[in-house]
Parts: structure tokens; sequence; C-alpha cells
């Protein structure tokens, strides 16, 4: 039976309204750009992806716009959207970009949630995603049956690297303003590698890289090194910014597609959904505590080195003050919350009606916080690193209660 419907018109997507409430566009703006750099860091998870479109169009409305966007997995294919495509054509291309991946299907709407979403999910793994992967038939000859790197996987993407060729502008990747950041794993060491268009030219290859998720999707070589999605070594690209030289003093929003925090599973069938949230929401919480730790050292290293009389100052001294740091980051941790009827292939559950209620959540969630402004309260000069975290569009911590 042919569970896949004739393709249906993509789901129009909601367009940044410039008349949302909120603080005036060009005030938030400029109390933003006063602290530093804007970062915008985006998770990987699939076709939860479609959060972050929302998420861009509440930053876009408010004229925040990124100076830094840094990606893995489906995150580095929306970061690249952003980054290859100049200010006012950004929310265009990330909303044809998602309304070219929707895939309707006959049974939606005629069947139960939980049915819906096995006819769904198996259908997607079956047929693939036309705008994204294809089925390799050779690959389903056996495990064991030699394919070669290129070929080693469940899935091709031949379809994604035309999508992308239509929807990133790569010239202006290389030569734009906003900086670019996409994770990979290798896969011959097992290191995470950062590719970014501060230092080199990035192509589609690079994208491919960060997303080619095993077994499903094939490891893309580079300069002779194999890569697979940075999701397996780390699906949360903060660091990168934490450990960025020379630091640099701003706001990070960094989106969270996958919420570490959550009930205890009752079924099996929750027991898969809350260790996806676990496995993927990757080491982000460890990330934050050293960073928080290396910050506060920093600033009491220049504390301390500002208070020695410059006549007692050694050769080393130079060397060891430069330990120090007095750069201050506000990090705005944004963590979607799980949607009504969402299960463990809610990564691949790319139907009209999923992709728009993300993006809706996203925006509305995003807009919320921007109302906060949890960057403008009282902080302790002596710490560098400010953590924020909002679910829903509600503060969940205190940057003391990450301490």
């Amino acid at each position: 039976m042919n569970f896949l419907a004739p393709a249906l018109a993509a789901t129009p997507a909601p367009q940044a309204d410039a008349t949302a409430p909120g603080a005036d566009a060009a005030a938030l703006a400029a109390e933003l750009r006063a602290l530093g750099q804007i970062v915008l860091v985006l998770q990987g998870g699939g076709a939860l992806g479609a959060y972050q479109t929302g998420v861009f169009a509440a930053l876009d409305e408010a004229g925040v716009a990124p100076d830094w966007v840094v990606g893995t997995s489906i995150g580095a294919f929306n970061a690249a959207i952003i980054a290859g495509n100049p200010p006012g054509q950004r929310l265009d291309a990330l909303n044809r970009f998602w309304g070219r991946l929707e895939h309707p299907f006959g049974f939606d709407g005629l069947l139960p949630p939980m049915l819906g979403g096995m006819v769904r999910s198996w259908a997607t793994i079956s047929a693939g995603l036309p705008a994204f992967f294809r089925p390799n038939p050779a690959a389903f000859l056996g495990p064991l049956m030699p394919l070669g790197s290129a070929h080693a996987a469940y899935y091709s993407v031949e379809p994604m690297r035309r999508l992308l060729a239509e929807v990133v502008d790569f010239e202006l990747v290389n030569r734009g303003p906003v900086r670019l950041t996409v994770g990979a794993a290798n896969v011959r060491n097992g290191a995470m590698r950062y590719f970014d268009s501060r230092d080199m030219p990035l192509g589609p290859e690079h994208i491919l890289a960060s997303g080619a998720l095993p077994p499903a999707f094939p490891a893309v070589e580079i300069d002779g090194e194999h890569y697979w999605d940075g999701g397996i070594v780390s699906n949360t690209p903060v660091e990168v910014v934490f450990d960025d030289n020379p630091r640099r003093s701003g706001v990070v929003f960094a989106v969270h597609l996958w919420n570490p925090d959550g009930d205890a599973p009752t079924t099996i069938w929750e027991v898969e959904n809350r260790r996806k949230d676990i496995q993927y929401a990757s080491r982000a919480q460890a990330h934050i505590k050293r960073q928080r730790q290396l910050h506060h050292m920093r600033h009491v290293i220049a504390e301390l080195a500002a208070k020695v009389p410059a006549e007692t100052r050694g050769n080393d001294f130079a060397e060891l003050a430069a330990w120090g740091c007095t750069t201050s980051m506000h990090v705005v941790r944004l963590l979607a919350p799980s949607l009504p009827g969402e299960d463990h292939s809610k990564d691949i559950d790319f139907s009209p009606e999923g992709v728009r209620a993300r993006r809706e959540a996203g925006l509305a969630h995003t807009r919320d916080a921007l109302r906060l402004r949890p960057w403008a309260g009282d902080v302790d000069p002596l710490e560098g690193f400010h953590l924020h975290e909002v679910c829903a569009g509600e503060m969940t911590r205190t940057p003391a209660a990450e301490m």
C-alpha cells in the first residue's frame, strides 16, 4: 500500500509581524548592540529545526540581526541560509526551504494521532523525503555489502545538495558580513571540527557534512578526511563561541530543540522520546558550567593583575596577565518545549502541520523572551558569563541557580 499522497502545496509560512507587541525594535536592537556581538547558535534536531525559523522571525521583526551564526545538523542548514542571504531575504529563504521539506501524507487527519504519527514515520523511513533524502537501494542488500565511504548509508542526500544551491548564496557566505560556523565529527579520530567562514571558504559540502547523521546519511569527504553529523559529538555547538579567540563581549541566543528537562517516562514509547531528548540535548549544561567557572577565573585574574604595582611586575607578568579577561557574555538559552502529540519520531515529522506548529511556537516563545529582556538585569561585575534560560517564553532559571 502506498502511504504517500500526491504532493500538496506547501503550508504558507507565517511572516514576522512588524506590529507585534514588545519593546520598540530600534531601541531593543540598540540595547543588544551595546552589549557587543550578537550570536545565534542553532542545535541539530531534524524536523524540530522548524522551531528555529520562528525564532529567527521574532529576532528579525525586532531588528536583531546576528553577526555570527553557528549550527550543527539541521541547525547548520538554517544557519547557512541566514548567512547566505541578504538581510531582507533571509526569512523568505528559510520559509522556502522549509516549505520544500514539508511532505503531506494521505492519511493525515484520518487516523488517531499516535497511529498517524507511526504511519508518517514509516512512510518517511521507507520512501525518504523528496527534497531531502532518498533511499539508497544498495544499502538494503545487507549490512556487510561493500558500498564505499561515499555511499555507506541507507539514503542519498543529493536532493538536499540541490536544495541548498537554491536557497544559499555561498559567495555571500564567504564574503558577506555574517560569520558562519558549522560543526562536524571527524570519522577517523572522532574529534569535533568547526568549519568557519572567517578562516576558510565554505561550500555545500561543509553543510552536508554537519548533517551527515549515520547510518542514515553517508560521510562527506573534505580535504581527504571524512565527516559525520556534528551532533554525535556535540549537538549544541555553543562551546565554539565560548572558546573563540579573541574573546568578545556580546549576547548569545542559543536555540535548544531537545529539552534536557522532563518527567520520568512510564511507557516504552515515552522512554524512547525521553532518551532522545537527553541524548541530543548533548553536553550543553556541562559546557555552561565550565564556561561560567572559566569566565569567573579570567575576571578574577584581570582584577588581581590590575592591583599589582608596576614596579613589582616581573618579566613574565604580561604572559600571566594575558590569562585574564574582562569580556562579558550574556547567554540566552531558548529551550523548545515538547508540543502536544509529540513522540520519539518528532524529529522526522515533516508534515505541514508539524512544521507549522513548531514555527509558530518558536515565533511566540522568542517574542516573549525578547519582552523579558533578561540581559538588562543587574549582574556581578566579576562574572563574565551571565546565563538566562527561557522555556516557552518564561524564565526557568536564574544565573545563580547554575552555580
